[in-house]
């Protein structure tokens, strides 16, 4: 019964990347890279400052999930790495796709812990604040291993990521217990209203709907490491180490999550394969509508008690 309410609860977001699915012509392919780009910049930071400012925010949940998450992205990487042998010969085309391994959909995070009442969103703004900077210190660093990115390039290019910037921000706001002032933080909630919604229907139009039929020894390998082994280690390690139950069912649902939809743009621009980036994305985001209600549910049966 709670997987089908879980289930029910996703239903309209997956509506919507199957409506970005039939309108994707409506628009042109400059149109859909500029919402993408609005999104980035501005209406997905809003959305991470907000969810975590506007709650009080603990030091201790900070310290505690932060080695969690870069672990668990530690994990996959290693993982991941096992496909090597089975994709593409260039370096550069495997490290774009690599990436997808332990990259997240931010606009599904917060989804995902909406459609039950045993997780917080604060709290999953905190993961997604400190794994933003590590999963980008490990994707373009395996980028720039075949491209001309120096190292304070990659340093540059990591700590001004907008997704990093708000979410620290808004780390730090909640840390503070100060409160906002109404007049301010009412424009930017209504950003952050508007960042999910057209998230989701930017990846349905930009999505390749026949990938699954593209699933191979290569691509099974990483969709794997995302889908499954992410979530499998995170809830070995809520276990074992006696992770609050709150914190467990954020940190399992957050490593549950189908692969960031902007992985092949971050491809593109180190000149690796765009369209085996894409390929994974779309593979991931449509097996995730299988997996993810599936952890969604274990973590709140483990941990919700």
């Amino acid at each position: 019964m709670a997987f089908l309410a879980i289930l029910i609860g996703l239903m309209p977001s997956f509506l919507l990347v199957g409506l970005g699915g039939l309108i994707r012509d409506r628009l042109s392919v400059n149109a859909w890279q500029g919402l993408d780009k609005l999104n980035f910049e501005i209406l997905f930071p809003a959305l991470l400052f907000v969810a975590a400012s506007t709650r009080e925010i603990r030091p201790g949940a900070i310290v505690t999930i932060a080695p969690v998450v870069w672990g668990l992205m530690g994990v996959a990487l290693i993982v991941a790495w096992q496909a090597r042998r089975f994709g593409p010969e260039r370096f550069l085309d495997f490290a774009g796709s690599w990436q997808t391994a332990w990259r997240f959909n931010s606009a599904l995070a917060f989804i995902a812990v909406g459609v039950t009442d045993a997780a917080d969103p604060a709290l999953m703004a905190v993961c997604i604040g400190m794994a933003v900077p590590m999963a980008n210190v490990f994707a373009v660093s395996a980028l720039s291993r075949g491209g001309s990115l120096g190292v304070w390039g990659t340093v540059r290019k990591v700590a001004l990521n907008p997704f990093l910037l708000a979410s620290l921000s808004g780390v730090a706001v909640g840390l503070s217990g100060w409160k906002i002032p109404a007049p301010v933080l009412a424009p930017l909630t209504m950003l952050a209203e508007a960042a999910i919604p057209i998230a989701l229907i930017s990846v349905g139009a930009t999505m390749n709907w026949g990938a699954l039929a593209r699933l191979d020894r290569f691509s099974g390998i990483i969709c794997a490491t995302k889908l499954i082994v992410m979530p499998m280690v995170a809830v070995a390690v809520a276990l074992g180490l006696g992770l609050p139950g709150t914190i467990s069912i954020v940190v399992v649902i957050w490593a549950a999550l189908p692969t960031a939809s902007g992985a092949h743009v971050l491809a593109a621009g180190f000149g690796a394969d765009r369209v085996l980036s894409a390929t994974l994305v779309a593979q991931t985001t449509l097996l995730a509508a299988a997996s993810l209600p599936v952890w969604i549910a274990v973590a709140v049966a483990v941990f919700g008690g």
